[in-house]
Formats: structure tokens, C-alpha cells, sequence
């Protein structure tokens, strides 16, 4: 399920809209009648996927140190769509979403959809499931942040070299013009323009969580 801002403020939208109903005139010595009480409004369920990776959360709770924000790769998406989301988990809402890129070999036809997923060293494959974010350092791509795959799916990610980096095949322009964006070697690479942000919000210590 496609994740929006829309999920986490409807309530408030939904409370305030109570509050907004005109007084009606009262009777000449009659006490106005007072306004009705708004309901409180019942919270939709959260997207599926968000929920998914909140109990990711709470299951790596003693491996992840913080727990104020994580990313969430939504690879069920096509390549063209911001599929990559910050969540500001104290805020209760998406901050930003992203371009991401995914792996060669999880979309050998190069179609800008997963076909499936690996673990496997040298599949050139992403790997889904929960992953710790590292230590920053600098590589070919420029500045980059090492993971760490905390389930049987994606245990090998530190082995495999499976980072966060910015890529030039990651472009909003290329998502326009040839629709879908180009494929790592099973990295999630953002645009260049957004990798300096990325790393700051998705510092060491956090949730990474990808599905699809």
C-alpha cells in the first residue's frame, strides 16, 4: 500500500472540523444553546506497510539505539515513483520521500519494477527485510553509509557491500523523460542532490525497513 502525508493528519483535520459548526440564533430569554461536543474521531489503521515496519521496530528493538525516526523502501512501487520515506516516528508523520533505486538483479528486463529479491552474494539482487544503518565513510560513490542486515533474508548486506550512496543514474529528470530510473548493484542510491540530506536524517543507529 502506497504510503502518504494524508494518513497522519486526517485526524487533526477531522477534529478541528468539528469545532468550526455556526451557533444556532437562540429565543429571546433562553440560554444559547451550547455547541454540540465533537466526537472524537476514530484513527484509520495504519498502511500495512507502515505497520510492518513499526513491528520490525519493536522486534530489533535491542539492535536499533533510535527510535525517533526510519526509512522505509517501498519496492512494491515502480522505480519512477518516490517509493523511499522518512518517517518522523515522534512527529507521527512521512517527512520527505525520495527517488531509490534498486538492484540489477532483482529487474534483469530493466522493466523499473522488483521481481524478486536476494541475499545471495554477487546476484546484483536488493535484499528486503530490516536493516541497521552503519557508520558513514567515503567510497566511489562520495560520501555513503554501510548497513547491516538484521534477518536471515538479508543477513549478508555488510558482506555484500549493500550501502546507502548517491548515484547520477537516480534523477528525477531521467524518472520523466525514460520513465523509471537506473539500477544499482543492490544498493539503495538516491539522487546526489538528496544524498547529503538522506545521510543526516538516516544517521547510524537507525531502522532501514524494505519490502515489497
Amino acid at each position: 500500500m502506497k504510503l502518504n502525508r494524508r494518513y497522519f493528519i486526517g485526524a487533526s483535520i477531522a477534529m478541528t472540523a468539528g469545532l468550526a459548526a455556526p451557533l444556532t440564533r437562540a429565543a429571546p430569554n433562553t440560554p444559547p444553546a451550547l455547541p454540540p461536543v465533537p466526537a472524537q474521531p476514530k484513527l484509520a489503521e495504519p498502511p500495512a506497510l507502515l505497520q510492518q515496519a513499526l513491528a520490525a521496530l519493536d522486534r530489533h528493538g535491542a539492535q536499533i539505539a533510535l527510535r525517533d525516526r526510519l526509512g522505509i523502501a517501498d519496492f512494491s512501487e515502480h522505480s519512477k515513483e518516490m517509493r523511499f520515506h522518512m518517517v518522523d516516528i515522534e512527529a507521527g508523520k512521512i517527512d520527505r520521500s525520495y527517488l531509490v533505486s534498486h538492484g540489477r538483479g532483482s529487474d534483469p528486463a530493466n522493466t523499473g519494477f522488483v521481481q524478486r529479491f536476494s541475499n545471495r552474494p554477487g546476484s546484483n539482487a536488493s535484499s528486503k527485510g530490516s536493516f541497521l544503518t552503519g557508520d558513514a565513510y567515503y567510497g566511489k560513490h562520495g560520501r555513503s553509509r554501510r548497513l547491516h542486515g538484521l534477518e536471515e533474508q538479508n543477513d549478508h548486506a555488510f558482506a555484500r557491500a549493500i550501502v546507502i550512496h548517491g548515484a547520477n543514474y537516480v534523477d528525477r529528470d531521467m524518472a520523466i523523460d525514460q520513465g523509471r530510473i537506473g539500477r544499482s548493484l543492490g544498493c539503495f542510491a538516491f539522487e546526489q542532490s538528496e544524498i547529503g540530506e538522506v545521510l543526516e536524517l538516516l544517521g547510524p543507529g537507525r531502522l532501514l525497513f524494505a519490502a515489497g
